[in-house]
């Protein structure tokens, strides 16, 4: 019987792919209190964004297929954490006290306010809220109307992609090449794909304003867009600074080695708001749930007295989706660099879908169904090893 004189509470805060899997991974205890805090009532699938905006799939799933027994899910906003009374702040005006909390609040779009116009009139895709807005705006959009998407990383590409698929007509721009994080050959796959799908791309093209009918470009040239998109670049939300707790410049939570705050050893931080040693990951699903699994893994650990664990993370590949029936998949060394070994064509795609798509809500569920059973690494590498990894870009919010 558990003794509710001793419960500890754990207040997680974000529901994403991290705070979701941590979330369910705590139940390992049964003298555990678990309070998931997310601004949604619904999960929402952020990699599905740019099939949501298509029109050809949904991304938000309802929490009771993925929650397990015993956690408890309350639809608010973390504004403010109070470290000294221990108190987690809801903008509802509410307070919930905590133990440890799991800070898994992820990262969101980031418009830059440097370039006029990109605020008004671009469209973000990093939230749900963003996408249900652009989706209805393309729903009213003639077929053959120019859509821009700016941004060369994965999701301007994945974006694009899938419009031109659904017979939009798509210029991608990117700031630098397109796909730059991957190897020459992967790249040159892509860049097959989009042309012979008939979708325009300007590499090394700076983006000079947005207008409501346009968008300019730093040598002058100006593109016809009745939509344009804007993924070049993510931000985090400012709670953690907020709450008085150190971040690096871009505003991600500064952790030791085992995802402890350097200011508070009762906030431990996952997902694409942290920056363990100052050193952050790539943002990614691939790298959110097993921090998310060992973040929970280390609240527990010091519930029991023990010490946490220290990273020890590699990576192996990434999956960039080209519309539906197609992908590129780019291999890497373990500190995130490619190598010039690639899967391309219906393969990839099928691996995009299985394990970059569905993959993670099978994980989520599956460590609903029974915490611990995914793994907390994510590859044969050391820490030591892993270099500072942006894979489209972060700017400060």
């Amino acid at each position: 019987m558990t003794d509710f004189n001793s419960i500890t509470k754990v207040v997680v805060i974000g529901g994403g792919y991290a705070g979701t899997v941590a979330a369910n991974r705590l139940r390992l205890r049964s003298d555990v209190e678990i309070t998931l805090v997310n601004p949604r009532p619904e999960f929402v699938e952020r990699m599905r964004l740019h099939q949501f905006v298509a029109g050809t799939h949904e991304a938000a799933v309802g929490y009771d297929t993925l929650l397990g027994a015993g956690v408890r899910l309350i639809v608010d906003h973390a504004v403010r954490i109070d470290t000294a009374a221990r108190t987690v702040e809801l903008g509802s005006g509410r307070t919930l006290g905590y133990d440890y909390v799991v800070y898994a609040v992820g990262s969101t779009a980031a418009v830059p306010v440097s370039v006029p116009g990109a605020a008004e009139f671009a469209y973000p895709i990093a939230e749900y809220e963003h996408a249900q807005r652009l989706r209805a705006a393309l729903g009213e959009l003639p077929a053959q109307a120019p859509i821009v998407v700016v941004g060369g990383g994965l999701t301007g590409i994945e974006t694009a992609a899938e419009l031109v698929e659904q017979g939009r007509v798509v210029t991608l721009v990117g700031g630098g090449m397109v796909a730059a994080k991957f190897s020459e050959p992967a790249r040159r796959a892509v860049a097959k794909w989009l042309s012979e799908n008939g979708v325009e791309v300007r590499e090394q093209a700076r983006v000079r304003e947005v207008r409501g009918d346009g968008v300019v470009l730093a040598d002058g040239d100006v593109l016809p867009s009745a939509i344009t998109i804007w993924t070049a670049g993510f931000g985090v939300p400012e709670l953690a600074a907020r709450s008085g707790l150190r971040t690096d410049e871009q505003g991600r939570l500064l952790t030791d080695e085992t995802l402890t705050s350097i200011d508070d050893d009762r906030i431990v931080a996952a997902g694409d708001a942290v920056a363990p040693s100052g050193r952050p990951l790539r943002m990614s699903c691939y790298a959110a749930q097993p921090l998310g699994a060992q973040a929970a893994g280390n609240v527990l650990a010091r519930i029991a007295g023990s010490e946490p664990s220290v990273l020890d993370v590699a990576f192996v590949a990434c999956t960039v989706g080209l519309g539906s029936r197609a992908g590129v998949m780019q291999f890497s060394r373990r500190d995130d660099t490619p190598v010039p070994m690639y899967l391309g064509g219906r393969v990839a795609g099928r691996i995009k879908e299985r394990v970059g798509l569905a993959g993670p809500i099978g994980t989520i569920r599956k460590e609903a169904r029974k915490p611990g059973a995914i793994p907390t690494f994510m590859g044969l590498g050391r820490r030591k090893e892993l270099r500072v990894a942006e894979p489209e870009g972060i700017v400060k919010p």
